[in-house]
């Protein structure tokens, strides 16, 4: 029960921070030698999927009358659920999941979003989300497959590069983890068909529960957070973190 609540509320919190949430679970995992397993991240991620869906609901009611933006964020998903679908078929995944792998991603990739949140603003969500931008950021976005990376954070970096503000930036990494989420539920279900077991149980009810309720608040305070302040404090807590697990693997 404790593993499901600790699990639930991380993944929940850093699915949408730019601070990478498979990260912070492979750590999480191997630090407290958390059994996982494919029923729990199902779980998880299917809690975080409702959380975007009902807090985006009024957004994708509008979309659902523009096919435009709706294309345009299924043509940003394409190369991201490709490449993990390839990493997954392969077994590579696992060689991505090291802690000096880790490491690195959560500082490099930290100093780009720094970089990034200092590009003046010049274009709107509503009026310059084209297609252009929306291949850019979905190429990008193929680097979340690295644990450390973080798909919200490299989405925000790209979008910021491409000089959109922070709360539109925000805004169209919630909106992309729609199809991936979805991507990785559905891809989840059919492992669990194959192996003939069942999601239906208290445990993973239970973890739904808790990741929708962590993952929606995190949504709404990072949206209110983001209005005010800067990109800053998740580029110090990525270094921090990346500089605390580099020096257990090079000075331990």
């Amino acid at each position: 029960m404790t593993e499901v609540l600790i699990l639930s509320i991380v993944q929940g919190i850093t699915e949408f921070i730019p601070v990478s949430s498979s990260s912070h679970l492979v750590i999480l995992t191997k630090l407290m030698n958390f059994s996982g397993g494919v029923l729990l991240d199902i779980s998880v991620h299917i809690g975080s999927f409702f959380a975007v869906i009902i807090y985006f609901r009024k957004d994708l009611i509008d979309y659902s009358k523009n096919l435009k933006i709706l294309s345009l964020f299924l043509i940003a998903s394409i190369p991201v659920i490709l490449s993990g679908y390839l990493l997954t078929k392969y077994n590579l995944v696992n060689n991505l999941r090291t802690l000096e792998i880790i490491g690195w991603a959560t500082i490099l990739f930290g100093i780009l979003l720094y970089i990034s949140d200092k590009i003046k603003v010049k274009n709107e969500f509503e009026k310059n989300f084209d297609v252009s931008v929306a291949f850019k950021i979905g190429l990008l976005q193929c680097f979340s497959l690295i644990p450390g990376v973080s798909r919200s954070g490299i989405v925000i970096t790209a979008s910021r590069f491409l000089k959109f503000d922070r709360i539109d930036s925000a805004k169209i990494s919630f909106l992309l983890s729609i199809p991936t989420l979805l991507a990785v539920s559905c891809y989840g279900f059919f492992k669990v068909i194959q192996e003939g077991k069942s999601i239906q149980n208290e445990i993973n009810y239970l973890s739904i529960i808790l990741s929708f309720i962590f993952s929606y608040l995190t949504i709404k305070y990072l949206l209110l957070y983001l209005k005010k302040f800067s990109l800053n404090f998740f580029v110090i807590y990525r270094i921090i973190l990346g500089i605390i697990l580099l020096s257990t693997i090079y000075i331990y």
